[in-house]
């Protein structure tokens, strides 16, 4: 009887290890990891203001917009900064914003495109996407027809339109993993 007790104790503990160690796999594959690059990793806090712009120089830098060699996109200004070493700014240039803005905090470029249709319809290459906001992925590309038409208020779209040159430097510049700040 106490063989057949042990067995069944024995039984118990292999399927309560079994069960736990499958509810602790389902909580690692649903919770979001520091892997997710597609999250902002800073949120803006409430009532934040905007950084200061140095107006004598329109295309400085904003201050605040982080350290490193990134990617720096102004939402409000409908600016991009390419930011080498040392801080370094290697290109600068003015964007046509999409009809969805990304939220302030700092991404990563997770998946990039050759050519591909845009989420307007239009043609574009050398798309850099690096998040997604109101279920529309959000990232830099250039209209093959060198276009950078205001999209359709009316439709959702994510693509931030620069012109070919500007695209092609950012292709090059903004490979997977490379840090995205955008800054109000």
């Amino acid at each position: 009887m106490a063989s057949s007790s042990a067995g069944i104790v024995t039984g118990l503990v292999t399927a309560a290890l079994v069960t736990v160690g499958v509810l602790a796999h389902q909580a690692s594959v649903s919770a979001p990891t520091d892997l997710d690059r597609s999250r902002a990793t800073v949120d803006p806090a409430p009532g934040a203001v905007k950084a200061p712009r140095d107006r004598r120089h329109p295309d400085a830098l904003p201050a605040g917009s982080g350290t490193g060699e990134r990617v720096v996109y102004s939402v409000d200004d409908d600016r991009v900064w390419l930011v080498g070493p040392a801080n370094k700014v290697r290109r600068t240039y003015e964007v046509t914003p999409s009809t969805v803005d990304p939220a302030p905090g700092t991404y990563r470029v997770t998946s990039r495109s050759n050519r591909v249709t845009g989420s307007d319809g239009v043609p574009v290459e050398h798309v850099v996407r690096f998040t997604s906001a109101e279920g529309v992925a959000v990232g830099f590309s250039a209209a093959v027809d060198g276009s950078t038409a205001k999209p359709d208020p009316d439709r959702r779209t994510g693509g931030i339109r620069e012109s070919r040159a500007d695209g092609d430097a950012m292709w090059t510049f903004a490979t997977i993993g490379r840090q995205v700040v955008v800054v109000p």
